[in-house]
């Protein structure tokens, strides 16, 4: 399983419950994760499915297992677009419910996660996230100097994505890739995992040199889309190279600021001079990814105290929201802290 992407389960209606509970069993069955971990992310499951048809009107589930450092982890998140919760924070006590908004087993959840969030709003619906570690966390935790969240799902009916996204963190820069092969289907698939390995094994030093390094890695492949963003911690600024149409937006709590790609296609044909952007940063800025399987024209006023949340929401609303469902989709958002 490609460790970058999310696989999506539909729960429309209740007739769809019990074959997403038997392929993400399936699923977490084929981890090393202990058998206790195991039934208590079954009932994680059952209880974000069941709130998914009885309260929220149906929805959604993305599931996804990837390493952070050397531990394990799955991410589930519910996404449905329901009547909302009036008092998230009450609906969190362990075995509260209604039978008017979504609550039951929100408790339950909050209980048997490592980490869980709840975001809503009325008439617009409810995100739940909830991440299991393999192994358990240290109980007092460093703040990370960077965190990182994401989406990445396939074109409705794919198996594989033809997006992906890659990120290193060294002392002294955090360095992002969001790539987007052309098509979808396997063989842009292929040329964007090409892309990551050339990411990877980069040891150029600047966004522009970066792309330039990785056009002549992907000559081999159908060619993509590509934006890297480079985070410097000794100067605090941003450094932006992009080629084709992924979009790069700076957020703060009051506005956003776009930043412009060049014309081409990496692997294929890349303009000769190119110069990086660079932005200073600032407390509280977030960095937003995207693809052109997601809608570019949104405004981040329209969620309330969402960058308050873990980053995984706000990357979720912009799918909820945005999403095309006609080509491969990803949203990958950063914020220094």
């Amino acid at each position: 399983m490609d460790n970058a992407q999310h696989i999506s389960f539909n729960a429309s209606d209740r007739s769809y419950l019990a074959i997403l509970k038997k392929d993400l069993k399936q699923l977490i069955s084929q981890t090393d994760f202990s058998a206790n971990k195991r039934a208590e992310l079954d009932i994680i499951i059952a209880e974000m499915a069941s709130n998914l048809v009885k309260h929220g009107g149906g929805g959604e589930m993305l599931f996804r297992l990837y390493k952070e450092g050397t531990n394990e982890v799955i991410e589930l998140i519910s996404i449905d677009n329901g009547p909302g919760i009036a008092d998230v924070g009450k609906m969190m006590e362990d075995g509260m419910s209604t039978t008017n908004t979504l609550g039951q087993g929100l408790g339950a959840i909050k209980r048997l996660s490592d980490v869980c969030d709840v975001y809503s709003i009325k008439d617009w619906g409810t995100i739940v996230l909830s991440r299991v570690y393999k192994h358990e966390l240290p109980h007092h935790r460093k703040k990370p100097v960077a965190e990182v969240r994401s989406i990445v799902l396939p074109k409705p009916g794919e198996k594989v994505c033809g997006d992906s996204y890659s990120a290193k963190l060294t002392n002294d820069t955090l360095r992002l890739f969001l790539g987007d092969g052309l098509g979808h289907g396997p063989e842009a698939h292929k040329a964007v995992i090409e892309a990551v390995k050339a990411f990877r094994l980069n040891r150029e030093k600047s966004p522009v040199e970066m792309l330039q390094f990785m056009h002549t890695s992907v000559k081999k492949t159908r060619g993509l889309v590509g934006t890297i963003v480079m985070y410097d911690f000794n100067e605090k600024k941003w450094l932006i190279c992009g080629i084709g149409n992924i979009m790069a937006r700076v957020h703060n709590s009051f506005s956003g600021k776009n930043f412009l790609s060049y014309n081409g296609i990496i692997g294929m044909n890349i303009p000769t001079t190119m110069k990086d952007q660079t932005l200073d940063h600032e407390h509280g800025q977030i960095m937003v990814l995207c693809s052109d399987g997601i809608k570019t024209r949104w405004e981040n006023q329209k969620y309330p105290a969402i960058f308050r949340h873990d980053l995984s929401i706000f990357a979720a609303a912009l799918y909820k929201d945005f999403a095309r469902k006609t080509d491969d989709m990803s949203v990958v958002v950063c914020r220094i802290n």
